[in-house]
């Protein structure tokens, strides 16, 4: 069921979910969160499928915020809001409401969007592309306890891990994060699986992946080890060394769906660890709604202590759109011993892989 609203207020979109609910013979709210999805024309239709295959296991109200920039200073004046309810089967599981914002109000969409949320319920804020360099700070993002960006659509995605580190607040997470997890969780077990030291790790995937930086700051983080960036041609991750004392563990993953886990004096072992939809990415976040303290540590581990420990050594530095040239080790700052993983540290490493 959908219903056209045209110049329209929040109060009377209310009132058209409500007889909406009972036209359709459901008259109970059963949602458990409020999403707000703020993006542009371009990018809404995928947006907006994305979170109602993740209202499938998580059943919410999805607030579709598409801001309409005026061309002429006449039409900037003017302000109006458009609505499009959808209830029922056009909505999945949950309801959505696409609110479309003309002229000044664009400056108010927070006062649009409040009146809308579910009382009593959590409200989660994703930015598909476009994210504000403060996400905790922006009026729409202050809404939620978790807001969700990604780095990936930036026009310098590397980049924008350092203005992510510098802006996070508990209740940030990125998509490109969430990416990693299947690769955090592999790794974790494989080193459950032997009782060496890990000395030093390499990390390969496509260039401008912010999902390689990530894991490579993850790995040198909690293990305490000095790790290479090494560029492929894709698509996204596709290997991980590690040396250890034992012998190289190496997660290879060449075709984008299944790897083959490599552990010295064990039989090679195939995983699957395809690519996941956003829709899959956004059920993962929406399963937990408190602050994700392994990410923030990873993060602010920080890209440019990468791109030093490179230069100390004699690598390759990142280039001025973030990208890091091949073979260029990541690790401890400059004139530091990089430090060794006891065998203790595998059980943390295990720990943190759980997002």
């Amino acid at each position: 069921m959908k219903t056209d609203l045209t110049d329209t207020t929040s109060s009377k979109i209310n009132k058209a979910l409500v007889l909406g609910r009972r036209a359709i013979g459901t008259p109970a709210i059963g949602m458990v969160l409020t999403l707000v999805i703020v993006t542009d024309e371009e990018n809404a239709y995928d947006a907006l499928k994305a979170a109602n295959e993740a209202s499938r296991e998580h059943p919410s109200r999805t607030l579709v915020v598409i801001k309409r920039p005026s061309r002429s200073p006449r039409d900037r004046a003017n302000a109006r809001l458009d609505a499009e309810v959808r209830l029922g089967a056009d909505a999945s599981t949950g309801e959505t409401v696409v609110l479309r914002l003309y002229g000044e109000v664009i400056d108010h969409a927070q006062s649009v969007v409040l009146p809308l949320l579910l009382p009593d319920a959590p409200v989660v804020v994703w930015w598909p592309v476009a994210a504000p360099a403060d996400p905790a700070n922006d009026p729409l993002g202050a809404l939620g306890q978790r807001r969700v960006t990604d780095s990936y659509a930036s026009e310098h995605p590397v980049r924008e891990l350092a203005a992510r580190a510098a802006a996070y607040t508990p209740g940030d997470t990125d998509l490109s994060w969430t990416r990693i997890t299947p690769w955090r969780s592999m790794l974790a077990a494989a080193l459950d699986q032997v009782t060496c030291e890990v000395t030093s790790a390499e990390v390969e995937g496509e260039g401008f992946n912010p999902s390689v930086e990530l894991l490579a700051m993850w790995l040198a983080d909690r293990l305490k080890i000095p790790v290479k960036r090494a560029t492929s041609s894709g698509p996204g991750l596709t290997a991980v060394r590690m040396e250890t004392t034992c012998g190289p563990i190496v997660l290879h993953r060449p075709d984008a769906s299944l790897a083959t886990l490599c552990i010295e004096g064990q039989p090679d072992r195939a995983v699957a660890l395809k690519r996941r939809e956003t829709s899959e990415l956004i059920a993962e976040e929406l399963r937990r709604l408190d602050p994700d303290d392994t990410y923030a540590s990873a993060l602010r581990y920080g890209v440019e202590r990468l791109g030093e420990t490179a230069r100390s050594e004699g690598g390759g530095a990142p280039d001025g759109a973030g990208r890091q040239a091949e073979e260029t080790p990541a690790g401890q700052p400059a004139g530091e011993k990089p430090a060794t993983k006891k065998t203790a540290a595998k059980s943390s490493a295990k720990k943190a892989a759980t997002t």
